[in-house]
């Protein structure tokens, strides 16, 4: 199981980091990142405490724990700008809070984010043909979100991630120890997406491949 879209107590999740990794290491996930929620005001007190507690995680636990952050409710016009600034302060991962049924997100976040250096949109809710084709062009993976709530656009975005060739991922966006799942949980839910099982297999595969390429950041 991989995991790349979770929050500690560094913005609105309910765990430390460690407790986080240790919790998702006893369901069976291999990689997990925290992505905590970040805007200009906190970016640069979040990414450096979520890096050294992952920093210390590695080195004793065998599960690889990468540090993200998740660019939320943006103006769009400065999504590229903020995961740039992300990117040179060692986010491995980055997720931007997409146009989700269930938030007043800004309208054109899901573009912005398209044409940044993100790896994951996510949530995207009704997202546009017009997106999808960005997505798949510009090698970002569109979320299937295991959260309630969020997760009431995955049909939709599973379908045309279908018909216009982009990829996907499932993620818990977990902000509870509940919310975390296991594998034979997470391919229950890309089924219920409306994807089928060689579908549900290379969306698993994706979260593996984005992860270990991330590391390497």
């Amino acid at each position: 199981m991989i995991d790349l879209h979770t929050h500690s107590l560094f913005s609105d999740g309910c765990l430390l980091p460690s407790e986080l990794a240790r919790r998702a290491a006893v369901k069976g996930v291999r990689y997990l990142a925290i992505t905590d929620h970040v805007d200009p005001s906190n970016l640069e007190f979040v990414l450096p405490r979520v890096k050294e507690a992952c920093r210390e995680i590695n080195r004793h636990w065998s599960i690889r724990v990468l540090a993200g952050v998740e660019l939320t409710h943006l103006p769009p016009e400065i999504i590229g700008e903020l995961a740039a600034r992300a990117r040179q302060l060692g986010a491995q991962i980055i997720v931007v809070h997409g146009e989700t049924l269930v938030e007043p997100v800004p309208s054109g976040t899901n573009r912005a984010a398209l044409q940044a250096d993100v790896d994951i949109l996510a949530h995207p809710g009704l997202l546009t043909e017009e997106e999808a084709r960005l997505a798949r062009e510009r090698g970002i993976l569109l979320e299937i979100s295991g959260r309630s709530g969020h997760c009431y656009a995955n049909g939709h975005v599973a379908a045309l991630a279908r018909k216009l060739g982009a990829e996907v991922i499932l993620d818990t966006d977990s902000h509870a120890p509940g919310d975390l799942m296991d594998r034979q949980q997470a391919e229950r839910i890309l089924l219920g997406a409306g994807l089928g099982p060689v579908e549900v297999q290379r969306a698993l595969e994706n979260g593996e491949q984005l992860a270990r390429k991330s590391l390497m950041r």
